[in-house]
């Protein structure tokens, strides 16, 4: 592994030296000056950002351009106060807003295109909401918010809201085209371009991107393929504009799962056997399954087709001066999303030969193991059973967001309607195999040694596979979701502001769930070689089947989310603010279905309620940006619902208090020759005002980081020659509410440099060039950790390097 660090190293540094000499021209732009940033997120109208009393953090398309993110969630990690998990790949990530913690995805904050959001709940199961979203050159910059006004401007949003603003055209033809290429194989596209149909009436603008690699964890397939499409159509009149647009989503993508290491307190190793940098179990060997199915026919599915989703939006934004001061805008959106998702979770721990087989009724050394590929008898040292996940879901949303707006002297007002219908309905086939404990994994059989091959029970697998679609589960979750919301920002004076805003939401969920029973395939007349019937394997013995049997259920929601701040400006470049707020998110999908499929629960289900106060401090000049927030929350009702690898779930329930601040900075020294970047959070989440006697009171919340942050040092050698080092921290952390299993602290680097010539721009970008180990969850499918020793975890990715070429015409 250090040789190949030290590759990549040397790689990045040849092209900043070949780029030495080349010819000057304008240097890759800076960072725009956060004095000049107007925002739009979670305000009633635009705002300079100094005057806006919220904690907002903007990037440029030149600022994602040069920050170059592998995925979403690699962008949103430069985001103070939100705590990312990067390991799952390009999609399925993980974000946790100030200290609030949940099974995963996004479930406290809302991820928008231009102001609505991506699918109106982002966390359902299995559907994150960076699964159908995707950053590209299509993209004009990025709002992301915390906390404060989240709640009034949408809904289950306690956390923030993340608005990527798309690029319009203008008067000007303008574009730009990328090529990009890696040493994992990536082959990337970027497109896009915008300009006038009719001057100063009709724009255009077309973007988008296609791509295919191998992952950076070897998966002996394409790991990522696909593509997206996004256009829109914007004619502009005396009063207002009318703006149409459409997104094609269609990619394909490998979710990376926990793979084994070796932990003694704060020190990681690579378990035998397996990279921890570049090793997966999702492996083309192991990639393939088709089984026969308890109701009948056959299940097949590909795990290189990974997390798949289609995704089409149509959309339309309309907006007019109704005169006196007074404005409509109304914003509309479709969105069909078909999703097959296939991945690989591993059911525990590697297990020695002997205790797999003694744990599966074996007794003694009367076991053996052979490769399902070849039949040949071998003698694993340590073997893996795997979850083989298949979950296909349909989802659409239709939501409109009516806005009336009043200007007057010192301030507006603005009320709306917020209408949204969602529909989740969605199938799960599970099944488990069994595989050698190595990052090339061969499927395995076991027999019984003991019995003959005519006997019952004599073969523990069915071509490698344990447990023969084990789960079934066929529901839906509907959403019906009415809101109404003011906001009122008021100018006391030149320099004082004061922003109060209101939602009232009366919701309204639904859905259904089907039965399952259990059988097996003993008297279906199959075989499982076309000589013995399913009599002589077990794999078949706990198959689900569907049945007739439908449980409706309904669930409202009536509440009212409110904040309160106001803003001083103490000059234009200093300002001070503080704000309350109260809001709350709905029970999630798995909370749902948890609830009314048990006949007596021990929770009643209720909505998690949220209270937050923030003060913040702001300077903005054109040489130093600094912003200093800190916050103190509280949630009660807190669910966890982590769903097991033997499809039980999780149903727990906590309170939490944090209290923390968040930091954020901007440098440009030495006449902009050096640029430095800095955001971070120091925080104290934990469990609090539980029941008396509760064994979490007082314990850090799990797989929350008390301190994360992000430098980032640039000199800009030459007006042309750029060059950059990033250093990410992110801080011990506890896999379970326990606090039995320690994450340990980590340190990421990643290096690069640009040259712009002429409209050319060079680019090479290096992350985690040292391959770290460096884990960000353990394994919440597993259960109750056991501390040191083999473990399972989620690694962030080995060393990688990316080359880029981008047009700018």
């Amino acid at each position: 592994m250090k040789k190949r660090s030290i590759f990549l190293m040397a790689a990045t540094a040849t092209l900043y030296f070949n780029n030495a000499y080349a010819q000057e021209t304008p240097q890759d732009t800076i960072k725009t000056s956060s004095i000049d940033q107007i925002v739009i997120t979670g305000n009633s109208g635009p705002k300079k950002k100094i005057e806006s009393s919220t904690a907002i953090s903007t990037f440029t398309a030149k600022e994602i351009q040069k920050q170059n993110p592998i995925s979403a969630a690699a962008l949103l990690q430069r985001v103070p106060g939100f705590a990312v998990e990067t390991s799952g790949g390009e999609v399925g990530n993980n974000l946790f807003a100030r200290g609030i913690p949940s099974a995963g995805a996004y479930e406290f904050v809302q991820v928008q295109e231009d102001g609505l959001p991506v699918f109106e709940d982002g966390a359902l199961q299995f559907a994150n909401a960076d699964n159908f979203f995707r950053v590209d050159n299509s993209v004009s910059r990025l709002e992301a918010l915390r906390g404060g006004s989240g709640s009034i401007y949408a809904t289950n949003s306690p956390g923030g809201l993340i608005n990527f603003i798309t690029k319009e055209g203008s008067n000007d033809f303008k574009g730009t085209a990328k090529l990009e290429t890696s040493t994992y194989g990536l082959m990337r596209t970027d497109v896009n371009v915008g300009g006038a149909l009719v001057q100063d009436k009709l724009f255009f603008n077309v973007g988008g991107f296609y791509r295919t690699d191998n992952g950076i964890r070897k998966t002996g397939f394409r790991a990522n393929n696909g593509g997206q499409i996004r256009m829109n159509l914007k004619y502009v009149f005396d009063k207002g504009y009318a703006k149409v647009y459409y997104k094609k989503l269609d990619d394909r993508n490998t979710f990376f799962l926990p793979i084994p290491l070796t932990q003694n307190g704060n020190d990681l190793k690579e378990f035998s056997g397996f990279d921890a940098n570049y090793g997966t179990y999702s492996y083309r060997t192991i990639s393939q399954l088709n089984i026969p199915q308890a109701g009948g026919g056959f299940f097949s599915r590909n795990l290189e087709d990974g997390i798949h989703p289609k995704v089409d939006v149509l959309g339309a934004e309309f907006k007019y001066d109704l005169g006196n001061n007074f404005s409509v805008l109304n914003k509309t959106r479709y969105t069909n999303i078909n999703m097959n998702y296939t991945g690989i979770f591993p059911a525990g721990g590697p297990a020695t030969a002997g205790q797999f087989a003694n744990a599966n009724g074996i007794t003694g050394n009367n076991y053996q193991y052979s490769l399902v590929s070849s039949g040949a008898i071998v003698n694993p040292a340590y073997v893996q059973e795997l979850g083989f996940w298949a979950i296909d879901k349909q989802m659409n949303n239709f939501v409109n967001d009516l806005q009336l707006n009043y200007k007057f002297d010192k301030g507006n007002v603005t009320a709306g309607f917020y209408k949204s219908n969602w529909k989740s309905h969605q199938n799960w086939n599970w099944s488990n195999i069994l595989a050698t404990a190595s990052d090339k994994p061969e499927l395995l059989n076991l027999v019984d040694t003991s019995l003959t091959p005519n006997s019952t029970g004599y073969s523990k697998t069915y071509n490698g596979v344990t447990d023969m679609s084990f789960l079934l589960r066929d529901s839906q979750v509907q959403g019906s979701l009415n809101d109404l919301y003011a906001n009122l920002d008021y100018n006391i004076t030149d320099n004082l502001s004061i922003n109060a805003g209101l939602r009232y939401s009366r919701d309204f969920y639904k859905g259904y769930s089907v039965n399952t029973t259990t059988a097996n395939l003993n008297n279906s007349g199959l075989t499982t070689d076309g000589t013995h019937s399913f009599n002589t394997t077990t794999a078949d013995d706990n198959m689900s089947v569907l049945g007739n049997k439908y449980n409706y259920w309904s669930y409202d929601i009536d509440k009212l989310s409110y904040t309160l701040a106001t803003n001083y400006k103490i000059n234009k470049e200093n300002a001070v603010y503080a704000r309350f707020s109260h809001g709350f998110r709905s029970p999630n999908e798995e909370a749902y279905y948890n609830y009314f499929t048990t006949p007596n629960p021990d929770q009643p289900l209720k909505p998690v309620l949220t209270n937050q106060v923030e003060l913040g401090y702001k300077y903005y000049s054109r040489t130093f940006d600094i912003a200093v927030i800190p916050f103190y929350s509280t949630l009660k009702n807190l669910s966890f619902t982590d769903v097991f690898s033997n499809g039980t779930s999780e149903n727990t329930f906590a309170n939490t208090k944090n209290y923390g601040v968040e930091l954020e900075g901007y440098a440009r020294l030495f006449n902009n020759m050096l640029e430095l970047t800095f955001n971070g959070t120091i925080q104290n989440p934990k469990y609090s005002g539980l029941e008396e006697g509760s064994l979490l009171e007082g314990n850090v919340v799990r797989r929350m980081p008390k301190v994360y942050f992000n430098i980032s040092p640039a000199v800009n050698i030459t007006k042309q020659w750029r060059t950059y080092v990033s250093y990410n921290y992110y801080g011990k952390r506890f896999q379970d509410q326990l606090n039995v299993q320690t994450l340990p602290s980590f340190s990421e680097f990643g290096a690069g440099t640009s040259y712009q010539l002429g409209k050319l721009r060079f680019a090479v970008d290096g992350t985690n060039i040292f391959n770290t180990i460096g884990i960000t969850e353990g394994d919440p499918r597993a259960g109750s950790p056991t501390g040191d020793g083999t473990i399972m975890a989620r690694p962030i990715m080995g060393a990688a390097v990316r080359a880029s070429i981008t047009l700018d015409f």
